[in-house]
């Protein structure tokens, strides 16, 4: 998911200028272009990023999965029943979120050189939902992302039975051969809201900077 602005040469200060005309090199574009209040943007990209990730832990379906089988349901999806880890139906000792992370550690910028009219591009790349759903699928369907589930729903919610059993992936949770409750599972925004949402933080870098998107 690519957030791109242009990035116009009155961005830098004559002195700047001068010395990038020559080089104009991507590498020493990027050292020196600056926000408003002084701070290098590479560097402010790099805040964020990590900010971004310690975001993503303490959303209520990433705390409730990174807690494992004993896990209470903070994310409200199973009526407070059970938990997503055996609900989903992963094996002990799996680490569903690290694919998650490591997308996200992944998190990139870069800057094109000044062109003949003065603008040069810098290019921020965050992951998009699809990367994130190719890298989180069930257990036991490869073809279907959990995480794409936990946004548009899952069936099976009446026949969960969350208790110990040698016979499930987890240790807990096991389905029952009938319906043994109502209710149904509550979809709710996880991947895709939280991608909008940096997204859209990492575009105000454009605003702080003083530039133009023309792209």
């Amino acid at each position: 998911m690519p957030v791109r602005f242009s990035v116009d040469s009155a961005a830098f200060d004559k002195e700047i200028k001068r010395s990038l005309s020559s080089k104009n090199s991507q590498k020493a574009i990027l050292n020196n272009l600056k926000l408003k209040n002084g701070e290098l943007v590479y560097k402010k990209i790099e805040k964020l990023k990590k900010e971004m990730m310690t975001n993503f832990l303490r959303l209520p379906v990433t705390k409730e999965i990174l807690a494992g089988s004993t896990s209470s349901n903070i994310s409200g999806t199973l009526g407070g029943y059970g938990n997503l880890f055996t609900f989903i139906g992963f094996n002990q000792g799996d680490s569903p979120i690290t694919p998650i992370l490591e997308l996200l550690s992944q998190t990139n910028y870069r800057v094109t050189r000044f062109n003949k009219n003065g603008t040069a591009k810098l290019i921020i790349e965050i992951p998009s939902s699809r990367d994130i759903f190719a890298v989180t699928p069930l257990p036991w369907a490869s073809g279907i992302s959990w995480a794409e589930r936990i946004e548009k729903g899952m069936s099976g919610l009446g026949m969960y039975l969350n208790t110990s059993s040698k016979n499930s992936r987890s240790g807990r949770g096991v389905q029952a051969n009938n319906k043994i409750r109502t209710g149904k599972f509550s979809n709710t925004s996880y991947v895709s809201a939280f991608l909008n949402k940096w997204a859209k933080i990492f575009e105000k870098i454009d605003k702080d900077i003083s530039v133009g998107r023309g792209l």
